[in-house]
């Protein structure tokens, strides 16, 4: 079955398209399915729901604005940063689905510069919506369509299985709060490939749930290749919600500008999972805090300044400890890094355990301000520094050039195991 939007009229005069979504929705979801096209034009909207075996066509000068009036967003049951509560409805969301796609050339606006201001002065009582979110779907299909002004997180599967993010441009201003890029949670079989993403976050995010969450479960299977990553926190992050493991993840053919770290992987105690059987190839970053940072005394959010997470005396191996494991660079190349050439901090009792780099060049920006290569507490401001190893054994780096770094080229002690 197919529909067109504009078969249906909004009845108010503000044109407000939220009920005329819901009908064409309704009407696929009575048909079996179909393809619902939105022509070329503007139209504002309040939360869109997806159904099973649909799909929305955005066609080329198509403009969906979604309101960013809180109350045309009901309060629903959602999962943030590995928490349940209660939050505004997302604006574009699918539940316990199968065969799910959005595409074309199209735009999805999340208007989101009053729900930034708001969370600035705090005065959100319960949070911002996602632009995209899915749970629980099964052969999910994002391609083609430009994503801008994510009031949260712009696209947020979760629990999802067989996803493709393809040809996607996602742009939310480098300065506007927590507007991560693409943050599969707990999700199987995912490829991320051919992306633009220029956000004011993490640009690419891999989450498997926190302590918090009642059954957390891994993020595996996931390919992420072709993609320009441009400001950001970091490029391609790991966690810090990581309780259910992540594991299988290649990332080959990338570009880092301007984001504040390139490859991130960041934990802490209590919080338990691996992360583990990485491959990561062909990268290019440029002015770059720092290209890789693997942290595991991750200090951010309520617990950042409770003993457990700064301590660096080891402490008893349980259910809560993290680990990583078998991680394998090669074939990156880095110029303008400002505050350390690479940062590998494990646990005292959780040592990183198969860490390689091969075939990688660095160079560091000469003059450049301090700054801190990792959220760590009581972590210095770093300029111009080598690579920082802490608790770390089986470490293999093989042609590896390191130009304009000031001191050493390798800042280790005895806790590190390796071959330089």
């Amino acid at each position: 079955m197919k529909i067109t939007l504009t078969q249906f009229r909004p009845n108010t005069a503000e044109a407000v398209w939220t009920d005329c979504f819901a009908q064409a929705i309704a009407e696929l979801h009575k048909a079996g399915g179909g393809v619902l096209t939105v022509p070329t034009g503007e139209y504002s909207t309040g939360p869109i729901e997806l159904c099973s075996n649909m799909e929305l066509h955005l066609e080329p000068g198509a403009v969906i604005r979604f309101l960013n009036d809180p109350a045309a967003f009901p309060l629903q049951e959602c999962q943030y940063e590995g928490r349940i509560s209660h939050r505004p409805k997302p604006c574009l969301s699918a539940f316990n689905a199968e065969n799910v796609a959005l595409t074309g050339f199209g735009v999805l606006d999340g208007c989101g510069a009053p729900w930034w201001a708001a969370q600035r002065a705090r005065t959100l009582a319960n949070g911002r919506p996602y632009l995209l979110h899915f749970e629980n779907v099964t052969h999910l299909r994002v391609c083609g369509v430009q994503l801008r002004n994510s009031p949260a997180w712009t696209v947020h599967p979760l629990n999802c299985v067989d996803v493709l993010i393809e040809d996607v441009s996602i742009c939310n201003p480098y300065n506007s709060p927590n507007t991560d890029g693409i943050n599969p949670e707990s999700c199987r079989d995912v490829r991320i490939l051919n992306c633009r993403v220029d956000v004011g976050d993490d640009c690419i995010t891999l989450k498997s749930g926190t302590e918090e969450t009642p059954s957390p479960a891994p993020c595996e299977n996931i390919v992420i290749a072709n993609c320009l990553l441009v400001h950001g926190h970091g490029g391609i992050v790991i966690g810090s919600e990581m309780s259910g493991g992540v594991r299988n993840v290649t990332v080959t053919n990338c570009v880092f500008t301007g984001t504040d770290r390139g490859l991130r992987v960041k934990t802490r105690r209590r919080r338990g999972g691996c992360v583990e059987n990485l491959r990561l190839s062909n990268l290019v970053m440029e002015r770059v805090f720092c290209p890789f940072v693997f942290n595991m005394y991750y200090s951010c959010g309520t617990a950042e300044k409770d003993r457990w997470v700064w301590e660096k005396t080891p402490y008893p191996v349980d259910g809560g400890t993290p680990a990583f494991r078998n991680i394998r660079i090669n074939g990156v190349t880095v110029v303008g890094a400002t505050a350390s050439a690479g940062f590998f901090y494990g646990l005292a009792e959780s040592p990183i355990d198969g860490l390689s780099l091969t075939d990688c060049h660095i160079e560091m920006a000469r003059g450049a301000a301090p700054e801190k290569p990792a959220m760590m507490g009581n972590l210095e401001p770093m300029s111009a520094r080598g690579f920082f190893l802490r608790n770390a054994k089986n470490v293999e780096f093989h042609n590896v050039t390191l130009k304009n770094a000031d001191g050493e080229a390798y800042d280790t002690d005895e806790s590190v195991d390796g071959e330089f």
